[in-house]
């Protein structure tokens, strides 16, 4: 399948089966974090991986957006890592790990697993059950397995805006 095949086949699932997935899957999706550019590459990206039945358990105190996923990875970016643009201070750290989150849901779906970004969550209960430090921050939760026999994409899933409403070529 061709990257724009990819991209368009891929959907947000939100119901799972209940299989596990593979430590060989799982390691290509983080590898494929591992390998998502950074700002100044200085790789801020801190993901935790939840796979456990406690862990799992802990996640659903913080979002119903859980989906009962077997698996799920919170990208989070360590703030005292992150690269500071120069000129505001802006802090790069959470475009830095929505690269390498976007990474991750494209290489799971390459693998024919299913995700679905979840930007739905309490920080503060994140960072407490996870027992996360002041400068690891989340970002995105990643709720990911095989889809469901019944998973279908939203039914807004193919509409797009032409890209005449999206883009701008000379006309500034």
């Amino acid at each position: 399948m061709d990257f724009l095949e990819l991209a368009r086949e891929r959907y947000s699932v939100r119901k799972f089966a209940p299989q596990k997935v593979e430590k060989e899957k799982l390691d290509a999706v983080l590898e494929a974090g591992r390998l998502a550019p950074t700002a100044v590459n200085y790789q801020p990206q801190r993901i935790l991986v939840l796979d456990s039945d406690a862990a799992l358990g802990k996640l659903k105190d913080c979002t119903p957006y859980h989906f009962s996923a077997p698996l799920a990875l919170v990208v989070c970016y360590d703030a005292a890592v992150s690269w500071k643009r120069s000129y505001d201070g802006k802090d790069m750290g959470e475009v830095d790990a929505s690269i390498v989150t976007t990474h991750m849901m494209l290489e799971a779906a390459a693998l024919g697993l299913g995700s679905t970004w979840v930007g739905h969550f309490d920080p503060q209960k994140v960072r407490s059950a996870f027992a996360l430090p002041e400068n690891v921050i989340p970002v995105a939760i990643l709720p990911m397995g095989y889809p469901h026999e019944s998973s279908v994409p939203s039914p807004k899933h193919a509409e797009r805006l032409p890209l005449s409403e999206t883009t701008r070529r000379n006309t500034f």
